[in-house]
């Protein structure tokens, strides 16, 4: 028996029919899919702390369920005391089973610990059908010992979509479970 992340089914099973209905595709093909989630932090402060990029690094790997990279500096610049080539930032990108596991994390248990939560801003689109969620603490995720945590740092987490428009990857985003504010779009 081979594990299925609930989220990939709930894809298969239901999602995909009512975008298929909601938007009036001939196929279930050009629904649209989630490709890929990508998570990056940057961390301005690394330049002077050294270890702020390997904590950041073992904790991105803890919260995606995959090897983080480190993010390197691609110009100097000197107002900022900064070096081509420093480590600045780390990333992951997450695509099948991962992606849809760190999702469903993220839906059910991260952001209703972020406190006065009242919903997503929907205005994270780009106009090509992919939405980027800030989030300004890394310790909503319960993988995250809050006592090891040497600095509290945000990430940026980017939803890439297929579909064509802002509004089909609303709609995909919207039935997989994100609580936006505005429901009525």
């Amino acid at each position: 028996m081979e594990y299925t992340p609930n989220l990939k089914t709930k894809y298969r099973k239901e999602i995909a029919l009512a975008l298929k209905d909601e938007f009036g595709y001939k196929s279930v093909m050009q629904v649209p899919k989630l490709e890929k989630i990508c998570i990056n932090q940057g961390i301005g402060s690394a330049v002077s702390d050294k270890k702020l990029i390997d904590s950041a690094v073992v904790e991105m790997t803890t919260i995606a369920g995959q090897k983080a990279v480190a993010t390197k500096s691609k110009k100097d610049i000197s107002n900022f005391k900064l070096r081509k080539g420093v480590p600045i930032g780390c990333r992951v990108t997450l695509r099948g089973d991962k992606m849809y596991e760190f999702l469903e994390r993220l839906i059910v248990v991260a952001l209703p610990r972020i406190r006065d939560f009242r919903g997503i801003n929907d205005k994270g689109f780009d106009g090509r059908g992919n939405y980027t969620l800030g989030v300004t603490e890394q310790i909503i995720f319960p993988e995250i010992n809050i006592d090891k945590v040497s600095k509290i740092m945000g990430m940026d987490i980017t939803f890439v979509t297929n579909a064509q428009t802002d509004k089909e990857a609303h709609s995909l985003l919207r039935e997989f479970g994100l609580p936006f504010k505005n429901q009525n779009k």
